[in-house]
């Protein structure tokens, strides 16, 4: 679901600060959404929250080399997008990525990701918020410092990434959309989309107020060893 460094102007992915930046919220509750709806969350597929999450083809379908790769965190990042003030206003947030590795085997199908995500790196730029969701009410750090993602099937293409994650000890299956992946002599660079149900893992504090959908993006710089 240590504390995340920021990201220079200009980082790897291209993408400016003001990316992780949210909309002021008014002082009632740290993590306002939608009102209580049994349906799936909007925008996803009937049945089909986790995972479902439209996106755009890859822009190259070159895989990289097979061999071992390490997540190089220092250049990774995990974002999101939710919806706050019952759905009116939009969060975005972040994780940071604490460590990871890819193992690119020929075929591409034969290959394995694991990454582990810092649970307390949780970040939206609203201390109140923020306090709130790392509470033991919703991530709690203390208890599960780290969220781990383990992948099962990679389609033949590389553009479907499937697997599990694992968020306060509970393991559900997820599915990534590879959208780029930029090959370069010695490493890789590799972004995904998923959309999450937090719900499906046990976090069902404040239901009704807080968002139940997370949108996210997945970018990673992969480095040969």
């Amino acid at each position: 679901m240590s504390s995340h460094a920021a990201a220079p102007a200009g980082d790897t992915f291209g993408r400016p600060r003001s990316l992780l930046k949210s909309h002021a919220t008014p002082a009632r509750h740290p993590f306002v959404a939608a009102g209580p709806d049994p349906r799936p969350c909007p925008g996803a597929r009937p049945l089909a929250c986790n995972g479902d999450m439209p996106t755009t083809p890859a822009v190259t379908a070159t895989a990289p080399q097979p061999g071992h790769y390490d997540i190089d965190p220092s250049r990774s990042r995990v974002t999101f997008a939710t919806r706050h003030l019952f759905g009116l206003g939009p969060v975005h947030g972040s994780f940071a990525i604490r460590s990871g590795t890819a193992d690119i085997a020929e075929p591409v199908a034969a290959s394995a990701i694991y990454a582990e995500i810092e649970t307390a790196s949780f970040r939206t730029g609203n201390r109140q918020r923020d306090h709130s969701v790392l509470s033991p009410r919703f991530l709690d750090p203390a208890g599960h410092p780290v969220m781990a993602f383990r992948s099962d099937r990679i389609e033949a293409t590389g553009q479907v990434l499937g697997g599990t994650l694992t968020v306060r000890g509970t393991t559900r299956p997820v599915t990534l959309a590879v959208t780029r992946c930029e090959v370069t002599r010695g490493s890789f660079t590799a972004r995904a989309t998923a959309r999450i149900d937090r719900t499906e893992f046990g976090i069902t504090a404040a239901r009704g107020l807080a968002a139940r959908c997370l949108d996210l993006t997945v970018e990673v710089q992969c480095t040969r060893t």
